[in-house]
């Protein structure tokens, strides 16, 4: 999640514990993402606007919630159906929404994560400060299969159990999914803004090779297409459709790419451009990242485009001075998709900007365009074909209508 990316799934001998042994994904950059700009913060260098922590009007989690639980036993009836659900955005590096676990329902922030594949929760033993307890819940059912995925700031220990589920009006019943008890290990959880982690990957990165909750959804014949969209808000809230798009959110025609990896929503990388004085044809595939905060890429390469912007490190993150950066764009088989230097750009402070860029080492090369990238781009998933639509994102006060190379 900020989340990271590139896991290798790793069973246990028993069958019953499972983790991602990928290289830090998760969480990892975004909590150095907060620590940096906390840090730059009390050196009296930053300035965040307080407002910034409240982009959307107003929090789903404030007040009545945005569904009934009572309604959860007929919403499997309830057939092609279409569903926003408002992501609040947190200083534009997460993105977060509602769902609700149980009977009655209990509401839980959580990233929807198109680089994983499981719904995972806290539960009340977990220490977090919101938590699902399936003591309240009278459809939960416990299981004894233990649930075990390894982040880069640490692991998260649990078990899957199976409860009702419901987004929005679209609602699971025996869904299995998993409570975390256990985030010992988990470095500075308590800083991250949701609770938990909605996977939207395709099964086989599922751990303990449970249904994913698109899986879920599709074969419940509930969605009017099955198909997810997220619309990423630049100092406003986002947005993620389930079962089509929403055409108010972008401009132009979406340009569709074929999945090439089953696992991840990956695509054909043909080369990296920097302005008109770089292009690297390194790495061969790009993954489409909504859990990943930043642009994630293969170590050398990373440093290669710092030096030449004149990046220095600073707690893991890129500084460089805000002057008139270079345009980056990423060839996606065949299809220019470019982003302004600006774009990429998470927060400045005086004369300096932090990037959105991070390096990975990882056995297989690879970039991961996370939330940077999709806030320039709407970005459609298409489960059943694999394949992802791409258009430009209509932002507030955006009159561009450029269709995309």
């Amino acid at each position: 999640l900020a989340l990271v990316s590139a896991r290798q799934q790793q069973s246990r001998p028993q069958g019953q514990t499972c983790e991602f042994a990928l290289p830090g994904k998760i969480m990892e950059p975004l909590v150095a993402i907060l620590m940096t700009l906390a840090a730059l913060s009390d050196a009296s260098v930053l300035r965040v606007p307080i407002t910034r922590l409240a982009v959307r009007q107003e929090d789903p989690l404030d007040g009545q919630s945005d569904f009934e639980a009572a309604s959860l036993l007929d919403l499997a009836e309830q057939n092609n159906q279409t569903e926003r659900v408002t992501l609040v955005n947190h200083l534009n590096v997460v993105y977060y929404g509602d769902i609700q676990v149980g009977t009655p329902g209990q509401v839980l922030r959580v990233v929807f994560d198109t680089g994983s594949a499981n719904l995972w929760v806290p539960n009340y033993l977990s220490g977090s400060e919101r938590y699902y307890d399936p003591m309240r819940s009278t459809s939960y059912e416990p299981t004894h299969q233990a649930f075990h995925i390894r982040y880069g700031s640490g692991p998260v220990l649990g078990q899957f159990c199976r409860d009702t589920v419901a987004i929005g009006e679209l609602g699971l019943s025996n869904f299995t999914f998993a409570e975390v008890d256990d985030l010992s290990g988990f470095h500075n959880f308590h800083m991250l803004p949701f609770d938990g982690v909605l996977g939207l990957g395709f099964p086989s990165l599922s751990v303990g090779k449970v249904p994913t909750v698109m899986q879920a959804l599709v074969d419940s014949g509930q969605l009017q297409e099955p198909t997810f969209a997220f619309y990423l808000g630049h100092d406003e809230q986002g947005e993620l459709m389930l079962g089509g798009v929403d055409p108010e959110r972008f401009v132009g025609n979406l340009t569709y790419i074929n999945v090439t990896n089953p696992g991840y929503w990956a695509v054909p990388l043909d080369f990296i451009r920097l302005g008109d004085f770089l292009t690297m044809n390194l790495t061969a595939t790009a993954i489409i990242d909504s859990g990943t905060s930043l642009l994630v890429g293969p170590e050398r390469e990373v440093e290669a485009i710092a030096a030449l912007l004149g990046a220095r490190l600073f707690n893991g993150l890129y500084l460089v001075r805000c002057n008139e950066l270079p345009n980056i764009t990423f060839a996606l088989d065949g299809h220019d998709f470019p982003l302004a230097g600006a774009e990429l750009v998470i927060q400045g402070f005086r004369s300096f900007c932090v990037l959105g860029l991070k390096s990975m080492r990882m056995r297989k090369p690879m970039w991961i365009l996370g939330d940077v990238f999709m806030r320039k781009y709407y970005v459609q998933f298409d489960w059943n074909q694999r394949r992802m639509g791409f258009a430009l994102a209509s932002h507030r006060n955006d009159h561009n209508t450029t269709n995309l190379i």
